[in-house]
């Protein structure tokens, strides 16, 4: 079975931080706002992680607007997909891994429409074998749920220990990496320049760009299990060297009792299962 390497889609494959100054500028232009607003735009969007309709009701009552909140953000999601853009550099990283015979697939937290269709835009549907939106799942990272899902649409056996070939690269540490940890699966934080924020957990590797995280999880290939490697590749450059953990005791989260989400097909059969009976607290939706 080919290894798994899956990827964040927004601030990891593609500079959406970059789309959204953009779309905050022309904003500004086409309503005659202080363009030095735009600083006031990037801080309250927190790299994207606010509510949209939360930002574009503070613009509305910053600047006196009248314009439909509908209207508003179609127009942001439109202009926002438009810029985005897959650096070349990042496309080739991705061919050197599908040359190297590794699977790839995107885990992005998002709307479906915008975040498919960045993927579609940007060049990235032809070179992954699937991926999965957060919004048409009803599930987001960091539940462990959404990786196995996306590993079982890149068409890996996921009945299998497909855990220990797999690695998670993004940038947000909170989503990608706490999900990762979980999910059981190695990860490379994409620092981009910020000190690592967390205390709880850390990631597998630590890189300054998308090449160089690629780089070194070709360079690393596919352990039997995943954890801390040996000290061979800590000069790997771009790359911090590994962590030395104590090796967390083996367990197994009970996805039916801790996660209260509605059943769907799909997961039961990425998780290996054929049959089982609902919860209490389960929302059964039944045709008819």
């Amino acid at each position: 079975m080919s290894p798994l390497l899956l990827f964040d889609l927004d601030n990891t494959l593609v500079n959406r931080n970059l789309a959204f100054r953009g779309w905050a500028e022309q904003f500004l232009v086409d309503r005659s706002l202080p363009p030095g607003d735009l600083d006031w735009f990037t801080t309250l969007d927190c790299g994207g992680y606010l509510d949209r309709r939360v930002l574009l009701r503070a613009a509305t009552d910053r600047y006196g607007l009248s314009e439909r909140m509908e209207a508003m953000l179609e127009e942001y999601r439109a202009t926002v997909t438009a810029l985005i853009h897959c650096p070349t550099a990042h496309l080739d990283a991705l061919r050197a891994a599908r040359a190297a015979g590794w699977t790839l697939g995107i885990v992005s937290n998002g709307a479906t429409d915008q975040q498919r269709a960045k993927i579609e835009r940007t060049g990235l549907a032809d070179l992954v074998d699937g991926w999965v939106i957060s919004e048409e799942v009803d599930c987001a990272k960091p539940d462990p749920r959404i990786f196995t899902l996306a590993a079982f649409r890149c068409g890996i056996d996921t009945g299998t220990d497909w855990t220990a070939g797999a690695w998670m690269v993004g940038d947000h540490a909170p989503a990608d990496i706490a999900g990762a940890t979980v999910a059981g699966i190695r990860s490379v934080w994409l620092a981009h320049g910020r000190a690592w924020p967390e205390t709880g957990y850390t990631p597998t590797r630590t890189a300054r760009s998308l090449p160089e995280a690629v780089a070194g999880v070709l360079a690393a290939g596919s352990p039997t299990r995943p954890g801390p490697r040996g000290p061979e590749l800590t000069t790997q450059p771009g790359l911090q060297p590994e962590p030395q953990l104590n090796p967390r005791p083996e367990t197994e989260l009970n996805l039916d009792t801790e996660l209260n989400l509605d059943i769907d097909p799909e997961f039961d059969r990425a998780l290996g299962r054929t049959h089982r009976v609902p919860r209490p607290y389960e929302r059964v939706t039944v045709a008819g």
